[in-house]
């Protein structure tokens, strides 16, 4: 039997697709076209139609993937340069007018590295919505942005998807922006890949515990995620590591009876997400708030 890929990347999906056809032409209803914004290379996928949705398992949608490898190099100008790349893919996305005020949600737990590069970068992003209300003749002209880290089911006894529409119904934002932590097929992808999609996020969903949907339907606004992928399921890894080395497949049906559901990262997992948790807070900060540069925003989060 051949094992089943586990993935939260479009990009990803694609490929296994067109991996499983042995080619490399174009999926019907799905359009994809690879360039790079600041020198960071940018894949965008778009779902078009029912037909792009049950080939890649994914909602109709865009979904922009950023790949921030440079970071993890630590070359030159490269967080400037993946902070740019990142605020310019998602500034499309965004509700237009910068007085729509904006909901940030970083979902995951703090206390697991590999779940907590969402409420780290909250913790790296611009808020301004108390600035907006409080000091109107000195912000008013800033787009008002609120921020919540609801936590996980087991520490809170809510679902993210309850708390963040509490917060809808009080700040009564524009759009949702949820910064959540994924999946991906390769090493290679974690912590050095942001996907950018406009199709909401089941969170949970790429390490087989999936929670409710947050996406329009449910929240009642546009909802926008940022994902970033910390884990790669080990049946995935070793799938991908065979293939690559051109080795013939094992037992897969045997192997998976003793894999636990175990799930690989980095050994550098807490300076890689404290690092891409504070490139992706920064390009929030200069998506919504476009008139300051990346050193204003550090002078008012420091």
């Amino acid at each position: 039997m051949a094992v089943s890929k586990r993935t939260d990347l479009a990009l990803e999906a694609r490929e296994l697709i067109q991996e499983s056809a042995e080619e490399t032409s174009e999926i019907e209803g799905v359009i994809a076209r690879e360039y790079k914004r600041h020198g960071c290379p940018v894949t965008r996928v778009e779902i078009k139609n029912e037909k792009g949705e049950q080939a890649l398992g994914k909602p109709v949608g865009t979904y922009v993937t950023v790949e921030t490898r440079g970071l993890m190099r630590h070359e030159g100008d490269s967080f400037n340069s993946s902070v740019r790349a990142i605020a310019e893919e998602l500034s499309p996305l965004l509700p237009v007018g910068g007085l729509y005020g904006v909901l940030l949600a970083g979902l995951g737990n703090r206390d697991i590295t590999p779940d907590s590069i969402g409420p780290i970068a909250m913790q790296n992003t611009l808020v301004t919505r108390h600035l907006v209300d409080k000091m109107p003749e000195e912000y008013g002209h800033m787009r008002p942005v609120a921020a919540i880290s609801p936590g996980v089911l087991g520490t809170t006894g809510m679902e993210s998807a309850e708390m963040i529409l509490g917060a809808i119904q009080h700040v009564r934002p524009g759009a949702v922006i949820i910064v959540d932590a994924l999946t991906s097929r390769r090493l290679s992808r974690l912590c050095s890949t942001v996907q950018i999609a406009n199709s909401g996020i089941v969170p949970g969903s790429g390490v087989g515990n999936a929670r409710a949907a947050l996406n329009k339907n449910t929240l009642g606004v546009p909802v926008i995620s940022l994902g970033v992928p910390t884990v790669v399921d080990a049946l995935t890894l070793m799938a991908d590591l065979t293939e690559r080395a051109g080795q013939p497949e094992p037992d897969w049906k045997e192997i998976s009876k003793f894999s636990g559901g175990l799930m690989v990262t980095p050994k550098e997992i807490d300076t890689q997400v404290k690092s891409l948790a504070r490139v992706i807070g920064y390009a929030l900060s200069v998506a919504l708030h476009p008139e300051l540069s990346v050193e204003d925003i550090q002078g008012f989060l420091s």
